[in-house]
């Protein structure tokens, strides 16, 4: 790193401050590496104001101005409008854009007006639902007249007795779907108040909200509706986003009614440099089958983040996990040390897990300069009012081009220049978008997946809803759910009676039901020595990320599991912090169980499948931070079958012979062309590499020929396959041009090696995969 006195870098102007300060950091690589892929300058956005709209409440606009805001931007005037003349609306803007002052004006206007009337907030997370009760205390505290709406939290760590008030009292309850789900809903006659008057519900960064997660979370908002509804009330839905693709047609899909959308931002944004940087390879390390290893993107971003800090730069570093951002920090303190001493106190780590003061202190240094550098997981990615920093650096590329933009939107003060730095994983994503900076920077972002209508999803929820409200015959046609509906009824989980549908007298589902994915039997894991039950993890997921020997992280503290009970539903760990990670490896097999989808093209049949995939995990890896193997442990687990859906393609061995590729090859290049896929999906759909897998076979049974699946790994799908099918050819190119760009010679992480292989990544033919998908996008096109 480099060891120039710590100073604040001064440019030109704006847009030569973010490449100053990426000159700074480039000037501490050695000569031999060369990890700067790409740099790009984004130009500054100015600011468009509006006047305060006539129906707004006088008390609101001056408790507003008195906390900041004297004029708003034109984004949030927009949507105010629109919220208070009635109307469901998404505001989908960047970072830092004021999108609360959005849902803020008409929500307290509403609450002044009607000293009856409620509202709710919804937030993915705890912390993001306190910072934004925080704000609004903020400006109910400023105005007199707005003293009544008694605004308060209402989640799992609220006490029983303030519980108690809330329902009683409070005129704007902000909590979380999982809130809305297990407690407000299932007892709405306890909250019959608060639901006979709600006219606003706010629906905050709900970008977030897709795959299964996405699926419950819009059948609750349903649920919500209809309660509603049954006492009177017809609520008006503000959800805010980050910039997403078809932000109102996502909403639609996630509150079940026609949403507005606002997408001009009119907020102010200084110009920004992005650079794209690839770690280099490691000389004396290797990897599983001696692959190379690149250096970790947690041991590259905490060198960044110590120069910048050097450099004055007040910077943010985004990793992926806790324990990540907990080792970014120690290694950037650790580099301080030896630079720069005074500095060391001024980096630190933020994580979830924290307790609340500790976090709101950590923000404030950050806010007033006390803290020059941070290294956080996604904690910060969510609203939290953190913005304005000098420099951000991404530790691999957090899952879509939105929570990128999100994270990299906490750089930059109004007007401002600032770097981001995106350091790639050894991860076939990654090396692609490194490589081809245009799928990051020039792409439009995603646009959430969602599925209300899969049965594995929708079953469970319309039995939560007819404990809460018998479901009329119309409600059934209004969920399309007459076929799921007949299914449960045959298992005698729900009657049909004169006045609508019944569930059974023993049925009790929200419990059963872990809205953030999970479906089934939940395991406990609990710590033997204590008995302190730290966590809870779905049945499915189990074996592979709690069997014996495995590490499980909670709250930045490290255990090993020692037992796995599955038939007691219990997992025994004790307190550990080893070197190393494990990562469970398994076996698959998979069978089509019907044809959505297919099309014919010769040599190539592409098709979107129903398929029951059956898995065993069979074994683990322990693996040091650097990316070294050290060992494999063979385990015993029992196999589980996942109904679900997959895209597919087959080729025929005519094909394959005539790319090169002969009978002894052949395995290797489809194993080598579903991993690096499996990669590359999330490219295409939102959706993290771990929300899927993958199945590659010589001969299949149902195909009877040579045969690459990728599936999604939830139950009924969670919509990733789907979107892979509609986009195969750009998806399948994106996956060769991986493959091609990255620099070893026969196959590394970065292109063709999986972490959770159940085959210990062999055999792998990285010139076969080239060549297989070289063959099928010519067929394709």
């Amino acid at each position: 790193m480099t060891s120039s006195p710590h100073r604040r870098p001064v440019g030109d102007g704006p847009s030569s401050f973010g490449h100053e300060l990426l000159e700074r950091v480039l000037a501490g690589t050695p000569a031999s590496e060369h990890p700067l892929t790409h740099s790009a300058d984004l130009p500054a956005r100015d600011v468009r104001h509006t006047d305060w709209p006539d129906w707004a409440s006088d008390a609101v606009v001056r408790a507003l101005r008195a906390t900041g805001v004297p004029r708003p931007w034109s984004h949030q005037t927009e949507a105010a409008d629109l919220a208070a003349g009635g109307e469901h609306v998404v505001v989908s803007t960047g970072t830092a854009s004021g999108k609360s002052l959005a849902y803020q004006l008409p929500v307290l206007t509403a609450l002044a007006e009607d000293p009856h009337a409620t509202a709710l907030y919804l937030s993915p997370t705890k912390a993001l639902c306190a910072d934004q009760l925080r704000a609004v205390t903020e400006v109910t505290a400023a105005e007199p007249e707005l003293g009544h709406v008694h605004a308060c939290a209402y989640d799992g760590d609220t006490s029983t007795e303030l519980r108690q008030w809330a329902r009683s009292h409070s005129r704007w309850i902000f909590t979380n779907p999982d809130m809305l789900h297990m407690s407000m809903l299932p007892g709405h006659a306890r909250w019959s108040r608060f639901f006979r008057r709600l006219r606003y519900v706010v629906v905050d960064e709900c970008h977030s909200y897709r795959g299964v997660f996405g699926s419950n979370v819009a059948l609750v908002l349903r649920r919500l509706r209809r309660i509603a509804a049954r006492y009177g009330a017809r609520p008006v839905f503000v959800l805010a986003s980050a910039t997403t693709a078809d932000p109102g047609a996502a909403a639609s899909r996630l509150v079940g009614a026609p949403c507005r959308e606002v997408t001009e931002d009119g907020s102010p944004h200084g110009p920004r440099t992005v650079a794209l940087w690839e770690p280099p390879l490691l000389e004396q390390v290797t990897g599983e089958n001696g692959a190379p290893v690149r250096r970790a993107a947690g041991t590259e971003a905490a060198r960044i983040l110590a120069d910048l800090v050097v450099e004055g730069a007040r910077t943010l570093a985004f990793v992926r996990s806790r324990r990540g951002a907990e080792l970014t920090a120690l290694g950037a303190r650790r580099l301080l040390a030896e630079a720069a001493p005074e500095l060391v106190d001024r980096v630190a780590a933020y994580r979830a897990g924290y307790l609340a003061e500790e976090r709101r202190e950590l923000e404030a240094a950050l806010a007033d300069g006390r803290l020059l550098g941070a290294a956080s997981t996604n904690a910060l990615e969510l609203g939290m009012d953190i913005a304005g920093l000098d420099a951000v650096v991404v530790a691999g590329f957090p899952g879509t081009v939105a929570s990128f933009w999100q994270q990299a939107g906490r750089a930059g003060r109004r007007g401002a220049g600032s770097l981001v730095v995106l350091v790639a994983r050894d991860d076939p994503l990654d090396t692609y978008l490194v490589h081809h900076p245009a799928a990051l920077l020039d792409k439009p972002v995603e646009a959430t997946v969602t599925d209300p209508t899969n049965p594995y999803v929708l079953g469970p929820q319309l039995l939560c809803a007819a404990l809460e409200l018998p479901l009329t015959d119309a409600e059934v046609e209004e969920f399309g759910a007459a076929d799921v509906l007949a299914a449960l009824a045959a298992q005698g989980a729900i009657r049909q009676r004169p006045h609508g549908w019944f569930v059974t007298p023993d049925t009790r589902p929200h419990s059963d039901i872990d809205i953030r994915g999970g479906i089934g039997t939940q395991i406990a894991i609990v710590e033997s020595d204590t008995g302190r039950m730290l966590g809870t993890v779905d049945g499915g997921r189990a074996p592979a990320t709690v069997h014996p020997g495995a590490v499980y992280l909670h709250r930045g503290e490290s255990f090993v599991v020692d037992e796995l009970h599955l038939d007691d539903g219990i997992a025994l760990v004790h307190a550990e912090d080893p070197e190393w990670s494990t990562s469970a490896r398994e076996i698959t097999d998979i069978v089509v169980t019907a044809v959505a989808e297919q099309r014919s093209l010769g040599p190539v049949t592409v098709g979107l499948v129903e398929v029951e995939v059956t898995h065993q995990v069979v074994s683990y890896l322990r693996r040091l931070p650097s990316g070294e193997v050290l060992d494999s442990t063979d385990l015993d687990m029992p196999s589980q079958c996942l109904p679900t859906r997959a895209v597919m393609y087959t080729v025929t061995p005519e094909l394959l012979d005539r790319c090169g590729i002969g009978p002894e090859r052949v395995p290797g290049a489809l194993h080598a062309a579903e991993h690096a896929a499996i990669g590359l999906l999330p490219l295409v759909a939102t959706c993290d590499r771990w929300d899927i897998g993958g199945v590659s076979t010589a001969v299949h049974p149902d195909t009877g020929l040579p045969t690459v699946f990728v599936y999604d790994g939830h139950p009924g799908g969670a919509g990733f396959a789907d979107r892979g099918y509609a986009r195969i050819a750009e998806w399948l190119g994106a996956t060769r041009a991986a493959v091609t760009a990255c620099e070893c010679v026969a196959g590394c992480p970065s292109c063709v090696y999986s972490p959770k292989c159940g085959n210990g990544n062999d055999p792998l033919d990285k010139a076969g995969a080239v060549a297989l998908l070289g063959a099928v996008l010519d067929t394709l096109a």
